[in-house]
């Protein structure tokens, strides 16, 4: 993987002074997904940097998933998550790990606290506990538990591990600072009771530790040198680092937040996400259409151009608002040189060409990219019919019109100029064929005593192959569809976020596998689909990007 220098920024400062002073030798992160869900481009964003320390400071970076919450969590979505990790381009040190393996480690240290006379079993029920606990303003109240003698906590905690009491009866809660201006030092629960079938350990544990509690501990058992994480997670630190101060961990490592991406024209709440597919608004997590690393890959997007975009959307603490065409620019940056161009129609006329004589009319070949001779060429054959995009027709040109006219001329991209002759049409009007003739002297050089300034693309009938082209569009017509107070994201929906055409392309696209990417020329960057393609059989391809952005002259 060769990207370009990383941008610097606070937290690379904050390492090179840590290995400069000698604090650390050298720095572990990590990268701790809950396995609820698939991951999104703001997912990219944390898996870039915490990766890319790593990397560039020769560290280590552990992939652990926070499988805490166990009604959510699956095996899917897991393995999706690391094949996005894979396929962005990073490797994580070691085995993966999870929150799971620490479930042992993480009850001793439970029963430390307890014997610390820093934690207790509470019987509040979640709606006492919230009246408790007061407000921004308005100082907490002690729960009746929180003077049970240590011994009795122990005892009770024990028992709650053994299934002893009903779900949601009973809590263990952290003894910190009832009167606390940050509210999560207000004895926060770090245990409840909760029978659920756990994707690891079955059903082995009722009681299952809170992520605040289990999170700074899975850390410090990793020795992660710098944890970071985003902004939300501010407030929350003193209680990272209050647990870690109290127990007897191998580590203290240091969390670090930074601002989170927000991404204009979509959503990247896990809950949202999630309601997009189970109500059918998308065709899956893995929709090209979805901000997920699974539905950007799907749609054509490459790995080199996502790790691009967050280098220049970069790491700081101010909000991170970022317009769609930044990441769209990058992912056609990264095309523009490294993908084959061939011709495609969508839009199909046909054209007869009047004058075509078999052995006279020839072919050319045409090499894959302008600029890279190593990519190839393949030959562009001509046939007696030939498809052409409608819009390259006009009967009635606007003024500057370079394409075809009734009586005009334009040159076929490779191949021929040819001129229109005649204009058949249907019973209502429209127009569906064209007659053309070709001037024989222009195959590969001007014609004699004119200037013709248009090129247009086109396929050979007889040489042609049928495509599935799915035109993927914002999903979403307003840059903040979820901030709008009152009212539902799904009014924003773009309903010509997905159009799917029937159109032709050159016969050279027939082997593509899966995953092949092309600049079909002047219509975009195109991608055969992951699962749909089949190469010999049906070919799909989904738009990855336009070859311009245009989006935001369509919307003025």
């Amino acid at each position: 993987m060769s990207d370009p220098a990383p941008v610097q920024h606070f937290i690379r400062t904050i390492i090179e002074a840590d290995l400069t002073s000698g604090k650390h030798a050298a720095i572990a992160t990590r990268f701790p997904p809950e396995p609820n869900g698939y991951l999104h481009i703001g997912h990219a964003k944390s898996i870039c940097l915490n990766f890319g320390l790593a990397r560039d400071y020769q560290g280590t970076c552990n992939l652990r998933f926070d499988d805490t919450n166990p009604e959510k969590e699956t095996e899917e979505y897991a393995g999706a998550i690391q094949e996005d990790v894979r396929w962005l381009g990073f490797e994580w040190n070691g085995e993966v790990r999870w929150a799971s393996d620490y479930f042992p480690a993480l009850y001793e240290y439970a029963q430390e606290l307890i014997d610390k006379g820093l934690a207790y079993v509470d019987d509040l029920t979640p709606e006492e506990m919230r009246e408790y606990r007061g407000t921004l303003t308005q100082p907490g109240r002690a729960s009746p538990c929180r003077n049970r003698a240590p011994e009795e906590n122990r005892d009770l905690f024990q028992r709650m591990k053994a299934g002893e009491f009903p779900d949601g009866s009973r809590t263990l809660r952290a003894r910190i600072d009832m009167a606390s201006p940050n509210i999560n030092l207000r004895d926060p629960v770090i245990y409840r009771i909760k029978r659920a079938h756990h994707i690891r350990t079955g059903d082995q544990w009722c009681i299952y530790p809170m992520y605040d509690y289990t999170h700074c501990i899975s850390d410090a058992l990793e020795n992660i040198t710098h944890s970071l994480c985003t902004l939300e997670f501010e407030d929350h630190r003193p209680l990272y680092d209050w647990v870690l101060d109290q127990l007897s961990v191998p580590s203290h490592p240091r969390q670090i937040e930074f601002s989170r991406l927000e991404l204009h024209y979509t959503v990247t709440s896990k809950r949202k996400l999630n309601q997009l597919v189970t109500q059918g608004h998308v065709a899956g997590w893995d929709d090209p259409r979805m901000p997920t690393i699974h539905g950007m890959r799907r749609r054509g997007y490459t790995p080199a151009g996502i790790r691009e975009f967050t280098r220049r959307i970069g790491i700081s603490k101010s909000e991170n608002v970022v317009d769609m065409a930044v990441l769209e620019g990058a992912i056609r940056e990264d095309l523009e040189t490294k993908v084959p161009r061939v011709m495609a129609v969508l839009n199909p006329l046909k054209v007869v060409l009047t004058n075509y004589q078999e052995g006279v009319t020839t072919s050319r070949g045409a090499g894959f990219h302008p600029s890279h001779p190593e990519f190839g060429e393949r030959e562009v054959p001509i046939s007696r019919e030939i498809w052409i995009e409608q819009d390259d027709f006009a009967e009635n040109p606007p003024a500057g019109w370079q394409r075809l006219t009734p009586g005009g001329e334009a040159r076929l991209r490779y191949s021929y100029v040819i001129q229109c002759e005649e204009v058949v049409k249907d019973a209502e009007g429209r127009v569906v064929e064209l007659r053309c003739c070709i001037d024989h002297e222009t195959l590969g050089k001007n014609p004699v005593g004119r200037k013709v300034k248009g090129v247009i693309h086109w396929v050979s009938a007889a040489h042609a192959l049928p495509i599935e082209a799915r035109l993927y569009d914002r999903l979403f017509l307003d840059p903040e569809p979820d901030g709008h107070k009152g009212r539902d994201f799904l009014e924003f929906i773009n309903p010509g976020s997905l159009t799917v055409v029937s159109g032709w392309a050159e016969a050279c696209v027939n082997a593509a596998a899966p995953e092949t990417r092309y600049q079909f020329e002047r219509l975009g960057y195109f991608c055969a689909d992951r699962f749909d393609h089949k190469p010999g059989e049906r070919l799909a391809f989904n738009r990855t990007v336009t070859l311009k952005d245009s989006w935001a002259k369509e919307q003025a």
